[in-house]
């Protein structure tokens, strides 16, 4: 069984940081969280991320390619950061402990960003479906991780971003006012049903 750091936490861009790479990212990181809440939300242009992070145009635009693409790749290093995914072997409670950290952050002032960020970059051609993928594809990997060391077959990391962040995502923007603990719990329970569900049509 494994508990490992979850991957997304280091691997959101196109370089996996290290020295002067990880520094940069940082800096540039934290220059859009900084413009963003300045402006209550506004995804800051390029140029003016780099002045703030103290670092050429050019580098940023080289990574990151579009606005849309840097605030994605914020907001993912977010999302990892305040629910990341633990491996233990115990698919239930891996998928409770996730569940739950993510209604939490979807509950924050800002928590719906990442989604936000996640479709306006998909609807950018110069970022395009791809890049998208690629930005998030660690929290994917980390998800097949999950379902490998609990033996889970019938299950993919697609079906726990349909089953789980689609419908959590859904609540927060309606504002329920759910329990974060009673919606985890609901959602984990739906997986397991389809994950039985599929077991038993293979088996008959």
């Amino acid at each position: 069984m494994s508990d490992r750091t979850d991957p997304g936490l280091q691997a959101t861009g196109t370089v996996r940081p290290g020295g002067r790479t990880a520094r940069t990212r940082d800096a540039v990181h934290r220059a859009v969280r900084e413009l963003m809440a300045e402006r209550h939300g506004e995804a800051p242009e390029i140029p003016e991320v780099a002045a703030r992070a103290g670092v050429h145009a050019a580098t940023v635009y080289r990574r990151w390619r579009t606005r849309d693409a840097l605030v994605l790749d914020v907001a993912v290093a977010d999302v990892n950061s305040s629910s990341p995914v633990r491996v233990t072997g115990d698919l239930r409670a891996d998928l409770l402990a996730y569940t739950r950290a993510l209604v939490e952050t979807f509950d924050r002032p800002g928590g719906l960003g990442f989604v936000s960020a996640l479709t306006t970059a998909s609807r950018d051609a110069r970022t395009g479906p791809e890049r998208v993928r690629e930005l998030v594809q660690p929290r994917l990997d980390r998800f097949q991780e999950l379902l490998d060391a609990s033996g889970t077959t019938e299950l993919t990391p697609l079906d726990l971003v349909l089953l789980i962040i689609a419908p959590a995502h859904l609540g927060a923007t309606l504002g329920t006012s759910t329990r974060a603990e009673d919606v985890a719990r609901q959602l984990v329970d739906n997986v397991l049903d389809v994950a039985a569900g599929r077991r038993a049509r293979a088996g008959g």
